[in-house]
């Protein structure tokens, strides 16, 4: 036994070694590796401007989301972005600056509006639908100056809107298991770090852009672990905020008492950043009545060095044990939280009930919100378009259809079969009793041992592959229990596996902790600076920019 813990110290040693940050070049700021706060300094200075950020995102995109290594991650590019840019150029040259994001570039997952681009929501029974208005978060980001650059891939219908879940006809499960990162809209999109493994879902497709660099941060949305799970396989910073911190108005809806929207990003500044944005109660969306009182405009003032120290951290080891590549990292991780001065306790241990019911409890509340909730989307959506489930499944069916994807088609049938009613009780008692119990079991876990945050694994084991052999592979990510009880999460990465996919940890924290999450998050990144860029997303010679003229590649 001791053999072994000292060859996974080894191991990890190693691996955390070789996972550094690698050198920004000295000629210029490189987009890989530049912060929001880079970028603005760029700005600031004159040798750097919108239009040539812009730019060199698109040349990224142009040689590696199609071509090349084919991510496939854009589903939809913003044809307007480069005027957005120069017209971002001329506020700032006459003294308007908006903010921190003005002239910078996001990509947004197809499942939030916009009024200038389609919203899929990943479906090809959606594509050309055209929304009104922009979602609340996108608003924001707008008027704060950020650029849409595009709209990219995600699980169709972010995932469980269509999965087979809880089925037990092993000829089901077969039939209705999706691809891991593919659409109907989208198509398949690959992880950047491994190209025979997918980007995790629903928000797959906005890990794969961030990862391989295609705009400097993105949008993705967490109902069971969709921001995590793909900030996870790609490798980088995701957070899922407290229930009601972030609007979901313009969002389409998996389940509304789960959902939300949440930042990806290359660093745990960008992810700060873009949050203090998005926040604000919206008159469109109840549950951000929560956060009155509770949400902040500037959550980069918690990024200190030395958040860790005194904080009192535990270790949920009921999620290792899955994948030796993986626990040898999270130990090495751990390891690191001690070094940094967290008082860890370990191991603390979930309540078995809550363990094993909390997937049953996630199907039987999402299946029955998304049968309601995407007919109350959709009945406003122009006539050529489906209005309730029932409708999505036939024309999923429908030969005359050409549907991409008999696997969802599958799926989207059996959700349609099992979903309950709104009104059934096994739905109600499932929200009202169910819910409210795994949140105070929970939250009875941070008082047992008082503590600030518990450390997990986000996933137990590493990206997997887009199709694998036999049957799925497990779905037993403890993601979900962030859902359940509404409380944030924030995942960091962590290393590399010998594989060659990345690792990361996550930061699960009390109501409205964000700031202080993204505090630990980023003392722990900067510790360890175990971000690994993407070896089928090399660097290009156009992403070292703002070296002589203003504005001008070298």
């Amino acid at each position: 036994m001791r053999m072994k813990s000292l060859l996974y110290s080894v191991l990890a040693s190693f691996v955390l070694a070789s996972a550094l940050y690698p050198p920004a070049r000295a000629a210029g700021l490189n987009i890989e590796t530049a912060t929001i706060a880079d970028l603005n300094a760029a700005f600031a200075s004159g040798t750097l401007t919108s239009e040539a950020l812009v730019s060199a995102y698109l040349k990224r995109i142009e040689a590696y989301d199609k071509k090349g290594p084919g991510i496939n991650a854009i589903i939809t590019l913003n044809k307007k972005a480069l005027d957005e840019a120069r017209q971002l150029d001329v506020e700032r040259k006459n003294g308007t600056v908006r903010g921190p994001l003005h002239g910078i570039p996001v990509v947004l997952k197809d499942n939030y509006d916009t009024v200038d681009m389609p919203t899929t929501a990943g479906s090809q029974l959606l594509e050309g639908h055209m929304a009104k208005q922009d979602a609340f978060m996108v608003k924001k980001l707008r008027e704060a100056g950020a650029i849409v650059l595009a709209k990219v891939n995600l699980s169709e219908f972010a995932g469980s809107g269509g999965s087979v879940s809880g089925a037990t006809d092993p000829a089901i499960v077969k039939a209705g298991s999706v691809p891991n990162g593919e659409s109907s809209a989208g198509g398949q999109t690959k992880n950047p770090h491994e190209l025979l493994h997918g980007p995790a879902g629903s928000s797959g497709g906005t890990g794969a852009a961030v990862a391989a660099a295609f705009a400097q941060f993105g949008l993705g949305t967490d109902t069971g672990g969709s921001v995590r799970g793909p900030s996870s396989a790609n490798g980088i910073v995701g957070l899922k905020p407290t229930h009601g911190l972030l609007s979901r108005a313009g969002i389409v809806p998996l389940a509304l008492s789960f959902d939300t929207g949440g930042p990806m990003g290359r660093s745990v500044y960008d992810v700060a950043v873009a949050l203090g944005v998005m926040t604000g109660v919206d008159p469109a969306d109840d549950a951000t009545k929560k956060s009155e009182g509770n949400f902040e405009r500037d959550y980069t003032r918690y990024l200190k060095t030395g958040a860790l120290k005194g904080a009192r951290i535990g270790i949920a080891r009921d999620f290792m044990g899955k994948d030796a590549g993986t626990d040898v990292i999270v130990e090495a991780a751990i390891a690191t939280l001690k070094k940094l001065g967290a008082a860890v306790v370990d191991p603390i241990k979930y309540p078995d009930y809550i363990l094993q019911s909390k997937g049953a409890l996630y199907n039987i509340v999402t299946y029955a919100e998304f049968k309601a909730q995407i007919a109350d989307y959709l009945k406003t959506s122009e006539p050529q378009f489906p209005k309730t489930l029932d409708e999505i499944v036939a024309r999923a069916h429908d030969p005359k259809t050409g549907y991409r994807s008999p696997e969802k088609a599958v799926a989207l049938k059996y959700t349609a079969s099992v979903a309950l009613d709104l009104t059934d009780p096994s739905y109600i008692a499932a929200k009202n009793e169910a819910l409210v119990s795994t949140k105070a079991a929970v939250m009875a876990l941070f008082e047992k041992y008082r503590l600030d945050a518990i450390v997990y694994p986000t996933s137990p084991r590493p990206a997997q592959y887009i199709k694998p052999d036999g049957l799925p592979a497990p779905t037993d990510s403890p993601t979900n229990l962030a859902n359940e009880s509404g409380l944030p999460d924030l995942i960091v990465p962590a290393g590399m596996t010998w594989s060659g996919l990345p690792v990361t940890i996550s930061f699960f924290g009390r109501a409205f902790s964000e700031g202080q999450l993204l505090g630990y998050g980023y003392d722990f990144e900067q510790a360890t600076k175990a971000r690994v860029l993407p070896k089928y997303t090399p660097a290009l010679p156009s992403d070292v920019i703002g070296t002589t003229v203003a504005g001008k590649n070298p």
